[in-house]
């Protein structure tokens, strides 16, 4: 059964910082793509970024670039992401999938998802 576990996420002062983990299990997480997304309050489920299986491409959305950073560690069947200067405008519930693309149709097998929110 493919599982996919969001943690860290919380409540932080605008600025601050979070890592958000996704434990995988159920597939094969070395030859999967991983990709997070977010969605806030009455709107729509954002691309945030992606990771390829081998760490060798990623890619951001404009709005997080230089600010957040996607990695993975193939031993942990874990995929992260490190989230600095964090802003209100980062609020949201973060979900990882398995797929690497900017839209989530292309996506498959989602998390629960953990909640970020960031106080001005």
């Amino acid at each position: 059964q493919v599982q996919l576990v969001e943690s860290g996420g919380g409540l932080v002062q605008a600025g601050g910082s979070l890592r958000l983990s996704c434990a995988t299990s159920g597939f094969t997480f070395d030859i999967n793509n991983m990709g997070w997304f977010r969605q806030a309050p009455g709107k729509a489920r954002e691309f945030v970024s992606c990771i390829t299986r081998g760490s060798g491409s990623t890619m951001y959305a404009d709005s997080v670039k230089g600010r957040f950073t996607i990695s993975r560690d193939k031993a942990k069947n874990t995929v992260y992401l490190q989230m600095n200067s964090l802003n209100p405008e980062d609020t949201g519930l973060y979900y990882c999938a398995r797929g690497y693309d900017r839209s989530w149709a292309n996506y498959d097998d989602w998390g629960e998802g953990t909640q970020v929110t960031v106080a001005s």
